[in-house]
């Protein structure tokens, strides 16, 4: 199951826009060979265990959520169990695509994980963890805090192995089209050539 079309082409450019290192005027021939894997195995390992976490955070969020359900205002009521449920959503297209972009080395799935991690997960783990008003249980406060960690760590990397993914693929693309381009000069050599000895 990929991401449609539409979303990848927009989610590739944002890519493009926001990681790329605008800085650079041309490629560069000593990152390594154009194979170079440039996945993160720091990125793989904390999406591995956040996806070990993520049902004990769930299963400790609806436990805690029934002990204290009968004393919370009715309003928040309604928004803890609405942000449960945003949460668990998000969660699991956000571990899927974190997978699908780090491991295939997919730049719009990547980008992906990372605008949901940053402007959907992190602001509600949050909101969980710092609203005085949801009476916070020692054991939710704690898996809170381990989810935030998860949260900020996955931010970071995914950000550091996105600029490295578009910049790898701008230096594949240079060669490609510095190949062909070598290419094309050495059609017209021959055909130079081929005209002189006529």
């Amino acid at each position: 199951m990929e991401l449609p079309d539409p979303v990848r082409q927009r989610l590739g450019n944002f890519s493009r826009t926001v990681f790329s290192d605008s800085s650079r005027t041309g490629p560069e021939y000593s990152e390594g060979p154009d194979n170079e894997m440039v996945s993160s195995l720091a990125l793989q390992m904390s999406l591995y265990f956040n996806t070990y976490f993520f049902p004990l955070w769930w299963v400790s969020c609806i436990m805690m959520l029934y002990i204290k359900y009968s004393v919370l205002p009715d309003y928040y009521k309604f928004i803890v169990i609405t942000v449960i449920i945003l949460i668990t959503l998000i969660e699991a297209i956000r571990l899927y695509l974190g997978y699908m972009g780090n491991l295939q080395e997919k730049v719009p799935e990547l980008a992906g994980f990372w605008l949901l991690s940053l402007l959907l997960q992190l602001p509600l783990i949050l909101f969980l963890l710092l609203n005085e008003g949801l009476i916070n249980l020692p054991l939710e406060k704690a898996i809170h805090i381990i989810f935030t960690i998860f949260l900020t760590f996955q931010v970071v990397a995914a950000f550091l192995t996105l600029k490295k993914m578009v910049n790898q693929l701008a230096v594949r693309f240079h060669l490609q089209d510095f190949d062909r381009l070598s290419a094309n000069r050495g059609d017209v050599g021959r055909m130079r050539s081929s005209i002189e000895e006529i």
